[in-house]
């Protein structure tokens, strides 16, 4: 019985280190979001964290349009770097878990 916890408290542990490794990983992983006429672009890392942003000089003009463009644009481009960043660690995290009855639901 506590081989079997010992086990699990191990593995566990290396979960948890792959978790912080796969974090530290999507610090590289850059995602690039443009608008749909291309007159901006943003980069985030899969941290969500913003790397750049590139406008267009006709955008500068008009602040109300800059503004639509920077929520819209910024939006999807979270979205992408959201959906790598929780596909990432959860592959990780799946791996980590012990082998618990009804936990592969929880990862579908």
């Amino acid at each position: 019985m506590f081989g079997d916890i010992m086990g699990m408290m191990g593995k566990l542990k290396d979960t948890q280190e792959k978790v912080k490794a796969t974090k530290e990983r999507l610090n590289t992983v850059l995602i690039d979001e443009t608008s749909s006429d291309g007159k901006l672009k943003v980069t985030l890392t899969a941290n969500r964290e913003i790397k750049s942003i590139e406008i267009d000089d006709s955008l500068i003009e008009n602040k109300e349009q800059l503004e639509d463009y920077l929520v819209l644009t910024l939006n999807k481009a979270i979205e992408k770097a959201t959906n790598v960043n929780e596909t990432e660690l959860a592959a990780v995290a799946k791996e980590g878990m012990p082998n618990i009855p009804g936990m592969d639901s929880l990862f579908k």
